[in-house]
């Protein structure tokens, strides 16, 4: 069994991690820690795992932890796992983490996170954690940086086409809505229910975090520089992104041949379903699961895309257990479905 841990365990991604976890077959949960005000059973922090592990959430101590793991999550805010990494990696333990902090280049980072970069070794061994990506690199890797939620959507929604050479570089346009699970457990009045309920805004319109971030990787696919326009949008929900994305075609096709494109470029991809010609997927579709469902639309010389995920599954903690089980050389859906 591999021995496994979860800094940030009481977190929203945390927490989700926790719940694959305990269905996986191949993995025993033996470390939890979080910033609490005491040490306790985690079944006492959320009930609804009484029964299901009772072991003791203990405050951060990342030295002893890596005595007891052979594996970690990082369930951090940005900025802090950059701090934590290093005693994991330097003990010989794989790492996954949920952060930015892995993500970006050291310059961009600290334009985007207001940071200098303090694990600079590390950060250039990190495999980008995208499956349906960078497979190969990904069971190679020992320090995996995970997605960011509205990258995951909008890359894996964008990617078949750039591959293909079907669409401009220069006109990506990618409008996303997210629930307020996405932004983190934390206390911040713009995400209490007063302000969020029967409320929709956008935000940091073409300024997010994750810009920089789906740039990279769509530059990387494209072989060229891409700069897509991308406006983010807080809906009144928990859980869910759906990003609808607009691109300009560069040769004549239907939605019935782009939808081949599409499946044929995910083959064999086991979390990303190609919606029929005609039908368009819904976040409902997706809540709960680790699928990236995927419909097409052309009208005109523009290819529509509308992507769904689960911002707490496909989004972040499926997604770093679809990494996990690739990394270990478990079946990649290993507690998954």
């Amino acid at each position: 069994m591999l021995k496994v841990g979860v800094v940030g365990a009481t977190g929203y991604a945390g927490e989700e991690v926790i719940k694959i976890l305990l269905a996986h077959k191949s993995v025993s949960i033996t470390e939890l820690s979080a910033v609490i005000d005491k040490e306790e059973s985690f079944s006492s922090i959320f009930p609804a795992f009484k029964g299901k592990l009772d072991i003791i959430c203990k405050k951060p101590d990342p030295e002893a932890m890596a005595k007891n793991v052979d594996l970690v999550f990082l369930g951090l805010p940005h900025k802090v796992s950059m701090d934590v990494a290093p005693v994991f990696l330097k003990a010989g333990k794989l790492v996954i983490d949920l952060s930015a902090d892995y993500r970006l280049d050291p310059d961009v980072y600290k334009i985007w996170y207001g940071a200098e970069h303090r694990d600079k070794t590390n950060l250039g061994q990190a495999v980008y954690g995208l499956p349906e990506l960078y497979l190969e690199k990904i069971k190679k890797a020992k320090l995996l940086s995970n997605p960011g939620c509205y990258p995951t959507g909008i890359i894996l929604g964008i990617s078949p086409a750039l591959k293909n050479g079907i669409v401009e570089f220069s006109r990506i346009i990618s409008d996303s809505k997210s629930g307020v699970t996405g932004a983190g457990r934390k206390p911040d009045l713009a995400l209490s229910f007063p302000e969020v309920n029967e409320n929709l805004k956008a935000y940091k319109v073409n300024d997010h975090q994750h810009k920089p971030e789906i740039n990279r990787i769509l530059s990387d696919v494209a072989g060229h520089a891409i700069d897509i326009i991308f406006t983010p949008h807080l809906i009144p929900m928990n859980r869910g992104i759906l990003s609808t994305i607009y691109l300009r075609l560069t040769k004549s096709l239907d939605t019935k041949a782009a939808v081949g494109i599409y499946r044929n470029f995910y083959k064999g991809k086991p979390f990303v379903r190609i919606s029929d010609e005609g039908k368009l997927p819904q976040i409902r579709d997706v809540v709960g699961t680790n699928y990236c469902d995927i419909g097409l639309k052309v009208t005109g010389g523009d290819l529509i895309v509308v992507s769904c995920i689960d911002n707490l599954k496909k989004g972040a903690a499926g997604q770093a257990v679809q990494n996990m089980n690739i990394m270990c050389g478990f079946p990649e859906t290993e507690g998954l479905l």
